[in-house]
């Protein structure tokens, strides 16, 4: 397992991130499973949220690391400030309510990597920072991010960081994958475009990427001819994502590796520090994506991948 460092925690960080927006309460034994087959090749960094499972997954999560002791050995990043029914909720009020109901839940009295789970641009950056800060200076929050925030609102909020000696964010956690979205998933996301990774390998700013496997687009089980699934067709289906698809089987066949085992290493070879967040629930695809998070891909074939460059890469000539 490779591991990445993250500004303000002193543990290393597993590229491989796992997912736990399915841990419930009455499939406990199944989730602790997984947990420790995911311990067992290496992974420490475990991905929840204050909404996930209406709250079940921070739960299931605390009792897991209450049972087997291992709190400091694993890395918990949570989120928190997600909207209602009512609308944004990225507020101090909001932060303290998400912030102490987690703390709870997990059964601890620190959160390693938190993060706002949504922007509310109406908010000014510099104040969600103070409020972030109370946690720093207090031991309870490790290391501050956001999820699903533009790069630019992330360098307006550490610009004031840096002006006002506070502590700003140290990684942001958009989607990034080898398929491009044709729109948000869900309202309110952030897909890291070009110009996202560019910022982000000119800052070194680690990404943590959630679908970082598109979904399941990589998988096989889709065609252009396959429309059963109307969230990939409208958000994944794309000329464009059929060539990435193409070129991915090719450039795995050459590889003698699966086609979404590259689009996992697309995810971690970029040239700026990366998490990708898995969603494995089995052996099978928990040892996939193992394996895929080993392959090293060169900036000529991500170029390739990413339909930048018509050349075919060293590997495929």
């Amino acid at each position: 397992m490779k591991y990445i460092s993250i500004k303000g925690l002193n543990k290393p960080v597993s590229v491989l991130m796992k997912g736990s927006d399915y841990f419930y309460h009455d499939s406990y034994e199944r989730a602790a499973a997984n947990l420790d087959a995911f311990l067992a090749i290496g992974g420490n960094s475990i991905d929840t949220a204050h909404i996930y499972c209406g709250g079940q997954s921070e739960e299931v999560i605390g009792r897991y690391m209450q049972e087997r002791g291992n709190r400091e050995q694993l890395v918990i990043l949570t989120k928190g400030a997600h909207h209602d029914q009512n609308g944004p909720r990225v507020t101090r009020k909001d932060i303290k309510s998400d912030i102490t109901d987690s703390l709870q839940r997990l059964q601890t009295d620190y959160i390693d990597l938190y993060a706002l789970h949504r922007d509310d641009p109406n908010v000014p950056a510099g104040e969600v920072v103070e409020a972030l800060n109370e946690y720093i200076e207090s031991g309870t929050v490790k290391a501050i991010g956001v999820s699903n925030w533009t790069w630019e609102r992330i360098r307006e909020a550490n610009q004031y960081a840096e002006a006002n000696g506070l502590v700003g964010f140290s990684f942001s956690s958009p989607n990034l994958s080898l398929a491009k979205p044709n729109e948000p998933f869900w309202k309110g996301c952030v897909s890291a475009d070009a110009e996202t990774c560019a910022w982000h390998e000119a800052e070194q700013f680690p990404l943590l990427s959630w679908s970082s496997q598109a979904r399941g687009f990589f998988t096989g089980r889709f065609t252009p001819e396959v429309r059963d699934n109307a969230d990939l067709v409208r958000v994944f289906y794309s000329d464009a994502n059929w060539e990435r698809l193409e070129r991915a089987k090719k450039l795995a066949e050459a590889k003698q590796v699966t086609t979404i085992q590259i689009a996992l290493a697309y995810v971690l070879n970029q040239p700026f520090p990366t998490c990708a967040l898995i969603g494995a629930q089995n052996a099978e695809e928990l040892k996939s994506c193992d394996e895929g998070a080993q392959i090293k891909l060169t900036r000529e074939e991500l170029d390739w991948l990413d339909l930048t460059s018509e050349q075919l890469p060293l590997s495929l000539s």
